[in-house]
């Protein structure tokens, strides 16, 4: 069996998990739609153009610590309490961590997608991060605009603003940050070499 198929089945038993009982029904449910639209996009692209192991080892990683934040809710995430209190923080940070990851672990798995479409290494690495830039904010919108059309008093708890007025501006910044360091590591590596293994792999 594949990895790819294997990282599959187990993200789906552990996302199963998590659907049991959430913190928040009805903010778990806003949580996943995007995951409902996203995973069978990356079934499709798998099936396409089969990605490489370790894209699927950070796809899989991203969606778990996704769905972990969707059984909790961000703004609530027990995990991160200790972090919380240690630093005396003011909020949860862990959707900002989140964010991150979206460009930081995210990087790879669409440059690999995006490859198969352009010849030019450099143009895909520069379009992966726009690319990456443009759908933090853009989900941003789409956040902000499934909570209006469906539970407007989920407004607070789903959008996890947690009393920061710049927060959606501060997320976009952190996938901002996360897919610029991932673009700084890469670069050089992809850039001098000859195929797709030989760049994740040398």
């Amino acid at each position: 069996m594949k990895l790819s198929h294997m990282l599959f089945i187990l993200y789906l038993l552990i996302w199963i998990f998590l659907a049991y009982k959430p913190l928040y029904r009805d903010d778990w449910l806003l949580e996943n739609i995007m995951v409902f639209i996203a995973v069978p996009i990356i079934i499709w692209a798998d099936r396409r153009k089969p990605f490489s192991d370790m894209s699927g080892w950070m796809l899989f990683t991203f969606f778990v610590l996704h769905g972990i934040g969707a059984h909790y809710t961000y703004s609530e995430m027990p995990w991160f309490s200790p972090i919380t209190d240690f630093f005396g923080f003011e909020r949860n940070h862990y959707d900002r961590l989140i964010h991150f990851l979206f460009g930081f672990l995210l990087f790879i798995p669409f440059y690999e997608l995006f490859s198969s479409f352009q010849k030019s290494k450099r143009q895909t690495l520069l379009f992966t991060f726009l690319f990456l830039c443009a759908a933090s904010g853009i989900y941003e919108i789409i956040e902000w605009g499934a909570t209006e059309i469906t539970h407007p008093a989920l407004g607070i708890a789903f959008l996890g603003i947690q009393g920061d007025l710049w927060d959606s501006q501060k997320d976009m910044l952190s996938a901002y940050a996360g897919s610029l360091l991932a673009l700084l590591l890469w670069y050089p590596k992809i850039m001098h070499s000859n195929s797709i293994k030989e760049q994740l792999t040398a």
